[in-house]
């Protein structure tokens, strides 16, 4: 088991392995499988479709079809079956399975709908439009580059849900609203707020700024490895994904 420090220093555990929807996605048993794979294009299809737009050049409405096309694509003919996480990372080995997808989808010059027995989701394809602006292809930035910092944005994004939900449901709001402020705003460093200026505006101690966001970096913080573990198909595998993440964030 892999072991860490929270941020008071204390030793903590990576959370114990989990069915994680990787595996799901590949089992023998049909419900299980539908209901893993729908959790795979919950997570992944936002990464997958800024990766069509910024790195295939897809128009707006080519990138949907694609989209919609890859996962019905995926589900029908078990493209993730072969996985093996002794070889890649599983969101390696997805990316490989697009460009495959995109460069037949090309070359055929012909899009495929949704179908495949994949069950109808809500993408949001008007939130991921409207995020590309601030995107950009950097020169000489591979493949992998491009698909994985989309990943990131959606590991952190379904992090952050997670915890604005955790928190209303165990009545952390003002811990949750605090933490918003400090950590989650979009203002420069040099910009942020300093914890006396939180305690003013909010009207409570100092102190009481310093357990609050000491208490919601915690959560947070468990809530982005839950996130992250359900996408990973081995502790190797998360134990790796984590210490990438760690890279990016100290990059």
């Amino acid at each position: 088991m892999e072991k860490d420090t929270d941020i008071g220093g204390r030793e903590r555990r990576f959370p114990a392995t989990r069915h994680s929807m990787v595996e799901g996605a590949r089992s023998p048993d049909p419900e299980q499988r539908r209901l893993a794979f729908e959790r795979v294009v919950q997570a992944y299809w936002k990464p997958v479709y800024v990766y069509l737009r910024l790195r295939w050049g897809a128009s707006a409405e080519d990138a949907k079809d694609l989209t919609q096309g890859f996962f019905a694509r995926a589900l029908e003919k078990r493209f993730f079956d072969p996985y093996d996480p002794a070889r890649a990372r599983f969101r390696t080995f997805l990316r490989t399975c697009l460009d495959g997808y995109a460069a037949n989808e090309q070359a055929a010059e012909r899009r495929l709908k949704r179908g495949g027995g994949v069950a109808v989701l809500s993408f949001d394809f008007a939130t991921a439009e409207r995020d590309l602006p601030a995107l950009s292809l950097s020169t000489g930035e591979d493949a992998d580059a491009v698909f994985h910092r989309e990943w990131v944005r959606a590991v952190c994004a379904e992090a952050v849900e997670n915890l604005r939900r955790r928190c209303r449901e165990s009545g952390r709001e003002r811990a949750l609203a605090v933490f918003e402020r400090c950590d989650l705003s979009d203002l420069a460093d040099a910009d942020r707020p300093s914890y006396a200026a939180l305690a003013a505006e909010f009207g409570i101690p100092l102190t009481e700024v310093t357990n609050l966001l000491a208490s919601a970096r915690r959560l947070f913080r468990a809530t982005m490895l839950e996130t992250l573990r359900v996408r990973t198909a081995s502790d190797e595998e998360f134990a790796d994904e984590v210490l990438w993440l760690r890279g990016r964030s100290s990059a």
